[in-house]
């Protein structure tokens, strides 16, 4: 089966953790002991019903507060497909958390509460959904019950939402009423909602399709360990000699002619071992390590790609940025660490070109500085080249993060626009 990875996104006490608990609850992917210590802090709480939020928010700062603060993974299955879940923050002042969970999202759940319609928070984390290239869009509106599952609500929602998608780059956007307190179109089809045609919620994740999502044109290797196992009582180890790494785009076999970089040496693939042995061919996103024909010196965060399919050698680099430490600012002059893949380089912020008002999208071109989740598109110079694509055509090798040199903290998420 092949996994969905889906992040929930919002304003706040939209409902995002109840609706993942919903999921989880009706799915049957819970263990009793669990459910049962969701029940017990429920009625120690004084609530009257089974909370079912607290599957997810498990901080006690948000137990107390009845808000998500961390992103929180949780992983289920149906017979059809795996999920693994991302549960985001809706606080304007947790938008770097939304980002650090929508970064690997195949599909973005938006949640929209039916009294309130469409708030800032709301748009915000569509415009990051679609910055981010998330190729899926579903937008939840919840709450259905609170509004007496009234249908002209629910199209309001929906015709004021695809006004304001009409300035994004989305691809594929679906609409779902749901009540994730009671589970209307949640699992299953509600009979509350008998003027909804679509499908509930769960059937349209695991039937959306997202194998056509991933770059398997561009063959990209990042190499991130040189494998050279030493053991007397087994001869076949003496010579061994593998590059290990994550496959970011294409499809590799033995036998296929490659490039290393940056030497720009080709060589042919001799074999592929996996996890548990030999594969035929690799692709994104497995995990394997390559065997080449001949001894090239090749070490961390160097790239293996197609001789006439290389992605671009770069020190300049035109990208957006998310700012997501408080501790300082990002303006121009200012050093950073940058991590591509698995290559580190020291880099420098040549230019803020324009910082960006992610509810108007107004580009503030006389912006000094960058803030805590500001966004803004700058100009980068590195001290080595980087492998990169744009971030359009990959997310894996047009995505970076920048890393304060001092504290050794992430203080940005990056996407490539252009590279030279």
């Amino acid at each position: 089966m092949d996994i969905l990875r889906f992040a929930t996104a919002g304003s706040v006490d939209d409902g995002k953790s109840t609706l993942i608990g919903r999921l989880l609850f009706d799915s049957k992917s819970i263990f009793e002991d669990q459910l049962e210590a969701v029940e017990r802090t429920s009625a120690d709480r004084g609530e009257e019903y089974t909370n079912l939020a607290l599957l997810t928010d498990g901080l006690r700062a948000e137990r107390e507060q009845g808000i998500t603060i961390d992103v929180a993974y949780r992983y289920f299955a149906t017979p059809r497909r795996k999920f693994i879940i991302a549960d985001t923050p809706g606080h304007i002042q947790y938008t770097r958390n939304m980002v650090t969970g929508a970064s690997t999202a195949d599909l973005a759940i938006i949640l929209v509460d039916a009294r309130k319609g469409i708030l800032e928070q709301s748009r915000r984390h569509a415009f990051l959904a679609t910055l981010l290239k998330v190729p899926h869009l579903v937008v939840a509106v919840n709450k259905m019950d609170l509004v007496g599952y009234d249908r002209a609500v629910y199209e309001r929602i929906v015709d004021e939402f695809t006004a304001f998608a009409a300035k994004l780059d989305i691809t594929d956007l679906t609409f779902v009423p749901i009540s994730a307190l009671h589970g209307d179109n949640v699992v299953e089809r509600s009979g509350n909602t008998p003027w909804y045609e679509g499908s509930s919620l769960l059937h349209h994740l695991e039937h959306v399709h997202i194998a056509s999502d991933r770059n398997l044109i561009d063959v990209r290797f990042p190499v991130q360990y040189v494998i050279r196992p030493h053991k007397s009582t087994d001869p076949e180890l003496h010579d061994y000699r593998g590059y290990a790494g994550q496959v970011a785009g294409g499809v590799l076999k033995p036998g296929d002619e490659v490039v290393h970089l940056p030497s720009g040496l080709t060589t042919t693939i001799t074999h592929i071992d996996g996890p548990a042995g030999p594969v035929d061919e690799a692709y994104a996103p497995m995990s394997v390590t390559l065997r080449l024909a001949d001894d090239i010196d090749i070490s961390r965060g160097d790239m293996i790609a197609r001789p006439n399919n290389r992605p671009e050698v770069a020190q300049d680099i035109e990208a957006m940025v998310c700012w997501m430490t408080p501790d300082r600012q990002l303006t121009p002059r200012t050093k950073l660490i940058v991590k591509h893949t698995t290559r580190t380089a020291r880099a420098m912020v040549k230019d803020l070109n324009y910082r960006l008002d992610v509810n108007t999208l107004h580009r503030d071109e006389d912006a000094t500085a960058l803030g805590l989740n500001e966004i803004g598109r700058i100009s980068l110079r590195v001290t080595q080249p980087l492998f990169v694509d744009d971030y359009a055509r990959n997310r894996l090798t047009g995505g970076f993060v920048l890393i304060d040199e001092a504290t050794n903290n992430t203080v940005a998420a990056g996407m490539i626009i252009s590279a030279r």
